[in-house]
């Protein structure tokens, strides 16, 4: 029997995406759309997608009227807890791709998914290169207490820091938090030029036209540095892969577990 998607977001740049990869995979079927200023009208039509005859609703409590799955969460932080809620209420597995949510979220989230004993898989990066950046750079703060990290985004992102950067920030405080010489508080001058303290990180965010999603791990030893970078283009391919393995794993899974990673064989 194949899975029964629900993708909210079907009509952004991720989205659109990754609405022809569960189109085109034989084990899935795009049962329900959500994009509020398409809706009415058929996906297919929209995307310009022969064959795909998926309606287009206002809302996640519209959407999840059609029985579903696996609720694929790709739209933006002010809706995402709300349209994950929804899903999980209604019995369905949740791939949470939007970036922006709070641990708190996440933690109210969980309490709700244990309950109703539903799956919620949120990857805040779907790029192999991104999964493989965090697992590294989880080896590497066993070894080197002192690093930062750099969140490079395009200028008219909202969210800061990335939901890439904040689920590394959250990875590594399950090694150890991050080693400072000079504490924030006795910094000279201005201290918020440090970045923010997020889980035991340093994070800078940077937002300038020109880059699409980057993110720098940056690891200080003395003589010595490891700097592992991974560097998104423009185009939404290389989501598309990860969101569909997300797809097939997160049914196997109860509550909350955070990065693709948990569910591939690293």
């Amino acid at each position: 029997m194949n899975i029964r998607v629900c993708l909210a977001g079907a009509t952004g740049w991720a989205g659109s995406a990754l609405s022809r990869g569960v189109s085109e995979d034989p084990e899935m079927e795009l049962v329900a759309a959500i994009s509020r200023s398409h809706s009415g009208r058929n996906l297919g039509d929209v995307l310009g997608i022969s064959g795909l005859d998926t309606l287009i609703y206002a809302s996640a409590d519209e959407a999840v009227s059609i029985e579903t799955d696996v609720f694929v969460e790709y739209t933006k932080p002010e809706v995402a807890k709300s349209n994950t809620l929804a899903a999980l209420r209604s019995n369905a597995h949740v791939v949470i791709g939007t970036s922006g949510l709070s641990e708190n979220d996440y933690q109210e989230i969980h309490a709700v998914a244990k309950k109703v004993r539903r799956g919620v898989l949120a990857v805040g990066n779907f790029a192999i290169t991104a999964v493989l950046l965090q697992k590294f750079a989880e080896v590497a703060a066993k070894y080197i207490p002192q690093w930062e990290i750099i969140d490079y985004a395009h200028s008219d992102k909202i969210d800061s820091p990335s939901g890439t950067a904040r689920e590394l920030a959250n990875r590594l405080s399950k090694v150890r938090e991050s080693h400072l010489d000079v504490p924030l508080d006795k910094t000279h001058g201005h201290p918020e030029s440090r970045g923010v303290r997020l889980e035991g990180s340093q994070i800078h965010s940077v937002r300038l036209p020109g880059y699409v999603i980057s993110i720098d791990a940056i690891f200080g030893k003395h003589d010595q540095r490891l700097l592992l970078r991974h560097e998104a283009g423009a185009s939404a391919e290389p989501y598309v892969d990860g969101a569909l393995l997300a797809i097939r794993s997160v049914g196997n899974l109860i509550g909350v577990h955070r990065g693709l990673d948990s569910v591939m064989d690293l």
